[in-house]
């Protein structure tokens, strides 16, 4: 964890771009009150294959135009350089200057080319080559590894590909085991790879879906926690406090041992995030140890 610490914290918020206009209408109302905290910025995910391009560049270049730092999701599976290159080209005219660049998937049941560019590493290489230093280039870190990977080695090594390509910054898949992601840190830093690696961090609100979140992204949830939310059975509110208590003293944890920041998966939500935004006096970044 010592590399970490010598960087700027920065905080941060995800959404997913609603199919709906009711769906939007809630974005704006969610985005206006976490934009209220003043965050570093905030991500727009990506459907597999770039299937919700359309709502993500929308989301993006609404946000950015209100003046939110926006940071969009790019995923290469199932696009060409061309098509990737003419989203690069708009969202640097309109001011755009994070990506999150990720390998993706394509969609299930989707056949056909899974495009000209099939890893995280080569779209990474692409971005530098075709816009150089414009964009700042994030990418994904799985302290619990990647559940597609051949070996937590071959992971690791994926992990390094893509800093080697001009990554600057990760942000990590989310999870409840904070030793994982000290551990994840320790392993890198030994393959002297020196950026960022801000932990995603997922509120508890629905325990049906997180583990079905769960076992999709390979994130274990502990033994301890899952057998706690399984006794509240239906009883919504005891979940949110136990969730609300339980991810605030990971953060506490992973922010006291010097992680570069918090990255929230809001779900489009405010309220489970910014509990625990308030409980780490985040409004009041200057008080944070650094």
């Amino acid at each position: 964890m010592e590399t970490q610490k010598q960087f700027k914290r920065r905080f941060s918020f995800e959404f997913f771009p609603p199919k709906t206009e009711e769906g939007k209408a809630k974005l704006q109302v969610v985005r206006d009150e976490l934009a209220r905290r003043k965050p570093d910025f905030f991500s727009v995910t990506y459907g597999a294959g770039g299937s919700t391009q359309e709502r993500t560049i929308d989301a993006v270049l609404n946000f950015q135009d209100q003046g939110i730092s926006t940071a969009p999701h790019l995923s290469c599976v199932g696009s060409s350089k061309q098509e990737i290159a003419s989203l690069l080209d708009l969202y640097k005219e309109r001011g755009v200057n994070r990506i999150v660049a990720l390998r993706g998937d394509l969609p299930s049941g989707m056949g056909g080319s899974a495009g000209e560019l099939k890893y995280a590493n080569e779209l990474v290489e692409f971005i530098r080559e075709h816009s150089g230093n414009h964009f700042n280039i994030e990418v994904a870190a799985y302290p619990e590894f990647h559940p597609q990977a051949p070996s937590a080695e071959e992971d690791l090594m994926n992990f390094k590909r893509k800093v080697d390509a001009g990554a600057n910054s990760a942000i990590t898949q989310y999870f409840y085991n904070v030793d994982s992601y000290f551990y994840f840190i320790d392993r890198v830093e030994a393959m002297g790879v020196n950026i960022p690696v801000v932990p995603g961090i997922m509120p508890v609100t629905n325990y049906t879906n997180l583990v079905r979140f769960s076992d999709m992204c390979g994130a274990e949830i502990p033994r301890w926690i899952r057998k706690q939310l399984e006794a509240y059975g239906d009883d919504k509110a005891s979940i949110l406090k136990f969730g609300e208590e339980v991810v605030t003293r990971m953060c506490e944890q992973l922010i006291d041992a010097g992680a570069p920041g918090i990255h929230f998966y809001s779900m489009n939500q405010a309220e489970p995030s910014l509990k625990i935004w308030d409980n780490l006096g985040l409004s009041d970044k200057e008080k944070i140890k650094f």
